[in-house]
């Protein structure tokens, strides 16, 4: 038969020593018990937790967000196990925060040589960029950090000869780069007979190229698994955003009918009875009471991360409206200011890692449409005289006048480039050959009908 709490006294049989260790043991394990329970018979019901102050462990992070590891949070991790000195690091950072979606990257190594003198004050050469940048293309997966889609496709030929996936297939990896290389304006226009024809390839040996080619990933951003609209089939916003007639700008967080939280009053109860009865509860019971203060500490910790999550979301939705204000009054895309996430970690004191996973996963409903928070954010154009441009701005301008154009006589890049020029948009050719593939817009001859 076991030792129960009913047997204090046991100790004092026939056999001292052996009843004597029992006693000892009995009595150390019931100090250890009370001096354990003591932490809640104060005042407070609800005990305080440790876990709401451990804001930096991955726990915590996916409490919050869930498991969203975000794009710039992948290419980080990969970053890190780099060996990079400080400044390395830090262009390295600002190039993966350069990429777009698709995870390529559109700037020119001299518009982020200036930018990051100016804004940084880092003062790189673009042939060290570059070589920075070479080493954000050798991370995963294939193709990312490329600066079109021809490069993209040809660092995916490469790594494919690097891992050695296709062995015995080099003359059909050769014949990948050759199309890329030398035939890609046929590529882009899907001229495969004259692929075959300037080649001197056969049907099977175009075919298989052809299905070759189709395995390549033109967009690598999307192989990282950004969290954003994977097989959603409905955006429920995270935000209510109101705008008055007046033009003030309100919102709310849309809690949908997830009820308060709150700890079992029960538990309030066995305190109570803990206080009320020390010396009579037995071992068993002061046992249960110990179990469930470690279960309410951890309902306690869920508690305080959701509002740690409320308090994060709304902090940046208001810098997010403060700053891009006008938008939200009117509706107007091309009233969109440059906006980088630094911008909004600076604003509300968060970092940069936070904002980029808050931005890629919650939407906002407007008056204007429902939008992913990633939406307000845009890169600016800095003039020869120094005045700073929204992209956004830019491209639908843009995209205007290509729209407006005459399709019988579509306009060149030249001619797009002054006529934005007399419309106050004083950029250049590259530039709006660049503006306009990222808007997947064609060149001129293909837009004539």
């Amino acid at each position: 038969m076991g030792l129960t709490d009913s047997d204090d006294n046991f100790a004092d049989g026939d056999d001292d020593s052996s009843d004597f260790d029992v006693q000892v043991e009995k009595e150390e394990r019931q100090d250890a018990l009370d001096a354990a329970l003591e932490s809640i018979g104060g005042d407070d019901v609800m005990p305080s937790t440790s876990f709401s102050n451990s804001n930096d462990n991955a726990d915590y992070e996916e409490i919050i967000y869930g498991d969203t590891t975000s794009f710039y949070d992948r290419l980080k991790e990969q970053m890190d196990m780099m060996s990079l000195n400080s400044e390395q690091h830090e262009v390295m950072e600002y190039l993966i925060g350069s990429l777009d979606d698709d995870g390529l990257l559109r700037k020119d190594l001299d518009t982020i040589s200036d930018e990051l003198a100016i804004y940084h004050n880092i003062d790189v050469a673009t042939d060290e960029i570059d070589d920075i940048l070479k080493m954000l293309q050798s991370m995963d997966p294939a193709g990312i950090g490329a600066r079109s889609l021809q490069e993209c496709l040809l660092l995916q030929v490469q790594r494919m000869r690097e891992d050695d996936k296709t062995s015995g297939n080099i003359r059909l990896l050769d014949a990948m780069e050759t199309v890329f290389k030398d035939y890609f304006d046929e590529f882009t226009k899907k001229h495969w007979d004259k692929i075959q024809m300037q080649m001197m390839l056969n049907d099977t040996q175009i075919d298989t190229l052809r299905n070759e080619i189709r395995k390549l990933n033109p967009k690598p951003g999307a192989a990282l698994g950004e969290t954003e609209g994977i097989n959603i089939q409905q955006i429920t916003p995270d935000f209510i955003v109101d705008t008055a007639d007046d033009g003030s700008v309100s919102f709310t967080l849309n809690q949908g009918n997830i009820p308060e939280l709150k700890v079992s009053p029960t538990f309030s109860e066995m305190v109570d009875t803990y206080r009320n009865n020390k010396e009579g509860m037995n071992r068993q019971t002061k046992e249960a009471l110990l179990y469930a203060k470690g279960k309410v500490d951890k309902a306690q910790g869920f508690i305080e991360a959701i509002k740690q999550r409320r308090h994060t979301l709304t902090v940046t939705m208001k810098a997010i409206i403060n700053w891009q204000r006008k938008f939200f009054q009117d509706g107007d895309e091309s009233d969109l200011k440059p906006m980088i996430l630094k911008d909004i970690a600076d604003k509300t004191g968060l970092d940069i890692s936070t904002i980029s996973r808050v931005s890629n996963v919650k939407y906002a409903q407007t008056r204007w449409g429902t939008f992913p928070l990633r939406f307000f954010f845009t890169d600016s154009y800095t003039t020869d005289d120094g005045e700073e441009m929204s992209t956004r701005k830019i491209k639908l301008a843009l995209k205007e006048v290509i729209d407006k154009e005459d399709k019988k006589k579509p306009l060149s890049d030249d001619a797009l480039a002054k006529i934005m020029k007399e419309k106050g948009y004083p950029i250049a050719r590259r530039t709006i050959a660049k503006y306009r593939e990222q808007m997947n817009l064609p060149v001129a001859r293909l837009r004539r009908y």
